[in-house]
């Protein structure tokens, strides 16, 4: 539906938005990730036509988006967008949700029909005579939301539409993302800093780092098989570095990092050095007690733990093995297994749970 081909944006001697090529597919939700400031909301803008590129070119439905104001007009009405801090008039809520509908120059019983049937949509069927401005920051949203669909667009786009919310809102306004998607087939495009946000909501993801697309794929490509360490460290996966790959039997690798081995997956041949990539989660730890661990993982590491932080309703646990590897588990699952500061233990990790890049891979990915 959407194709961006060496897209670039300047600002003077800035530039928000580096070469980039990407496909949006029809009906699809894709959210973009990455750091603050790295060009998420420029990037989105752009694609809403708010902004010309420097170079580059956007298509939508194979049509240039560049060619003239009226194509640019004529597709911008077959978008809508939701920022992350809602503007809306010093009128009633109806009012507001029937803007777009205004310029359209739809006849009034049919613009009243319409609204009422976008506020249904967003929950909020009795606030059309309220005054927007009273509302709440959830319900502010939910009106934007509304006055975006009461157009009928093809794509949607939202720009950390839920930035400013708090969870009780923020989690209502992500199942109308999901409901509309999937109701109306509308293809959303979503920019957010948060992580877990952009994998429930996403059939794909493109991280964006320094203006960059870096990776685009599903929640697990991303996640789990990042494609350089900035980007693993982005999605909270820390780097285990100074590996050299001493044997590779077709594919399954042994993997020497200091005094430990590792068994891995990976093409990266005998002699080579490697780094490797292990998410918190798939880490298990069993108190040493002087005791071999019970295990059938072929990876078993004894460790000490260095530092406990509270993670929401689970806790980060570092534990160093040589180097520092990093496991999230409940609190409860802590208290149980008695795990304090300085405790032995012995850390597994599935051969299939590491992800194995080239030690100096950290270049730009394009896809």
């Amino acid at each position: 539906m959407i194709r961006i081909e060496k897209l670039t944006k300047k600002f003077g001697s800035t530039e928000p938005v580096k070469e980039t090529d990407l496909e949006i597919r029809a009906g699809e939700i894709f959210t973009f990730i990455g750091p603050s400031g790295s060009g998420k909301t420029t990037l989105i803008r752009l694609i809403d036509l708010l902004e010309w590129p420097t170079t580059g070119k956007i298509f939508f439905d194979g049509i240039d988006t560049g060619s003239s104001e009226q194509v640019r007009l004529a597709i911008r009405r077959r978008m809508g967008m939701v920022f992350q801090k809602p503007a809306v008039l010093n009128t009633t809520v109806a009012k507001n949700v029937a803007f777009g509908l205004k310029f359209r120059g739809i006849p009034e019983a049919e613009a009243q029909k319409k609204v009422r049937g976008a506020l249904e949509l967003v929950g909020l069927p009795d606030f059309t005579d309220r005054k927007a401005v009273t509302l709440s920051g959830g319900e502010m949203q939910r009106v934007a939301l509304a006055r975006a669909m009461v157009t009928e667009p093809e794509v949607l786009l939202l720009d950390e539409p839920t930035a400013n919310l708090d969870p009780v809102s923020a989690d209502l306004i992500e199942k109308l993302i999901i409901g509309i998607n999937k109701k109306f087939g509308t293809t959303m495009i979503m920019a957010t800093h948060d992580m877990i946000q952009g994998q429930r909501l996403a059939d794909r993801i493109g991280v964006i780092m320094d203006g960059r697309l870096v990776q685009t794929g599903t929640a697990d490509e991303i996640f789990y098989q990042p494609k350089g360490r900035s980007i693993a460290r982005f999605v909270g996966i820390d780097a285990i570095t100074g590996g050299i790959v001493v044997d590779n039997t077709g594919g399954h690798a042994v993997i020497r990092v200091g005094n430990n081995c590792f068994e891995a997956l990976t093409d990266i041949q005998k002699g080579k050095r490697a780094a490797l990539y292990i998410r918190p989660e798939e880490v298990t730890l069993t108190p040493a007690n002087g005791l071999p661990a019970k295990s059938s993982v072929r990876n078993q590491l004894n460790g000490r733990i260095t530092k406990i932080l509270p993670y929401g309703p689970f806790v980060r646990i570092s534990v160093d093995c040589g180097f520092i590897l990093t496991t999230i588990i409940t609190r409860r699952s802590c208290s149980e297994l008695t795990l304090n500061i300085g405790t032995d233990v012995v850390a597994g990790v599935k051969a299939t749970a590491i992800h194995v890049l080239p030690e100096d891979d950290d270049l730009p990915f394009h896809q």
